[in-house]
């Protein structure tokens, strides 16, 4: 089996990077990671790749923005379609101010073209976000998943999807009063933490568990459902289909699902 070329963004520590970069070298995943890329110059997660001799980066998306407040029509990409952005988004509401929205996705275009010719350099058939704490517009992720494989940006989110989209996962099941948590690894669409679930984990909340508890718990699961979710892409196992369920009164809902083949 060829081994398949992963690439990893991350924006903090990186432990799930850790896990996967260690799954590559055993062998459990037949696969190696190619580059790391970040947002933040002082994340831990650059000296992970560091150690492990792989190529890393770092795009200053601050830098950016204000390049582009001094010098708009110097920074947004050639291919940048405004509209069309707007009709693929689902992150931000259109009722806001639209100047407001047209500056962010021009800001966060610029940044992820950025992003994308550094990746461009080290050639990848996957795309892991692991802790990457920035949202990826439909610019970034249309021109990522052009590729044959199809979808190929996978994330990985702490609660059991669809509950609890958004960037606290554990603390809102925390919060809510849940008895059991988990950790979902789904790939990336369009919306907040909507795209096809490949695979959860969970696990029990006892009476006696804190917050910190249940993101160490949690934190576990994570690093052996990545290893697994990426195993499986490696070895052509992930098979994404359009479903259409049959509901009472006659209505039908449509859903994109991964099937996991034998």
């Amino acid at each position: 089996m060829n081994k398949i070329r992963i690439g990893v963004l991350v924006s903090g520590g990186g432990s799930n990077l850790q896990a996967i970069i260690d799954a590559c070298e055993a062998g459990r995943i037949p696969g190696k990671v190619v580059f790391v890329g970040s947002d933040n110059s002082d994340a831990y997660g650059l000296e992970r790749a560091k150690r492990h001799k792989i190529p890393a980066f770092v795009v200053n998306y601050r830098k950016i923005a204000r390049c582009y407040d001094q010098e708009k029509e110097g920074t947004i990409p050639d291919d940048f379609n405004l509209h069309e952005i707007l009709e693929k988004q689902r992150l931000f509401p259109q009722s806001g101010d639209p100047t407001k929205l047209a500056r962010f996705l021009g800001i966060r275009a610029s940044a992820e073209r950025a992003l994308i010719d550094k990746m461009n350099t080290h050639p990848f058939d996957l795309l892991v976000l692991a802790g990457f704490m920035r949202t990826l517009s439909p610019y970034f992720i249309d021109r990522i998943n052009m590729s044959r494989l199809g979808h190929r940006i996978m994330n990985i989110h702490p609660a059991l999807l669809p509950a609890f989209p958004g960037t606290d996962g554990y603390g809102d099941t925390f919060r809510y009063g849940c008895k059991v948590g988990g950790c979902t690894v789904h790939f990336v669409d369009y919306g907040e933490d909507s795209g096809p679930i490949i695979g959860q984990k969970a696990f029990e909340i006892d009476p006696g568990d804190t917050l910190e508890t249940i993101k160490e718990k949690g934190l576990h699961l994570e690093w052996e459902l990545y290893e697994d979710s990426v195993r499986l892409f490696a070895e052509g196992r992930l098979k994404i289909i359009r479903k259409v369920f049959d509901l009472k009164g006659g209505r039908k809902i449509e859903r994109t699902i991964v099937e996991i083949e034998s």
